[in-house]
């Protein structure tokens, strides 16, 4: 699978998932959410995007479902925080969609 963001074509894994994560870019999780049946991004889905990167650039790993939900809370309060709220703005959730979209390897087990 291939996304050509500005020209230059991408490499993603059959499933979606980037192959080389230093190409990720803000064009390119447009695509990537597209392909996720989420035909915009809002700045709540880019809250999120951009949480679950800088989780990964300081942890070296993506966030688990409930530590993300604490880093929102921390970062945004309650009511952004749930996994009620992830879910719906990723249709799919935090691991397998918004992971993907950010840009971030595919977790164990993840589709």
């Amino acid at each position: 699978m291939q996304a050509v963001i500005n020209g230059k074509t991408i490499q993603l894994s059959e499933a979606g998932w980037l192959e080389n994560l230093d190409e990720w870019s803000e064009e390119l999780a447009v695509e990537i959410a597209k392909n996720e049946n989420i035909p915009e991004l809002t700045q709540e889905h880019w809250d999120i995007i951009h949480t679950a990167r800088e989780h990964f650039v300081e942890e070296g790993v993506v966030a688990e479902p409930r530590k993300f939900s604490k880093i929102m809370k921390d970062k945004f309060g309650a009511d952004r925080s749930s996994q009620q709220y992830i879910y719906s703005l990723f249709p799919t959730g935090l691991i397998k969609c918004a992971n993907k979209i950010a840009g971030l390897p595919r977790p164990k087990g993840c589709s």
